[in-house]
């Protein structure tokens, strides 16, 4: 599954993993896409939407 957002277009970034001892290792930072089917254009289509556009109202739900 794609980890970009169909409506915002948020994708995974990076960054590092710092511990106490300050040993510094890679990482990302995934986005939380879920596959949901919305409504566009009057026809319901499934899609990847980032959980903060679904609580913010940005799309339709089916």
């Amino acid at each position: 599954m794609s980890k970009v957002c169909s409506v915002c277009g948020k994708h995974p970034s990076a960054g590092r993993n710092v511990s106490h001892s300050h040993r510094v290792t890679n990482r990302t930072f995934s986005p939380n896409i879920q596959k949901v089917t919305i409504v566009k254009d009057g026809h319901a289509q499934k899609a990847n939407i980032c959980t903060k556009c679904m609580k913010a109202g940005k799309v339709e739900r089916a």
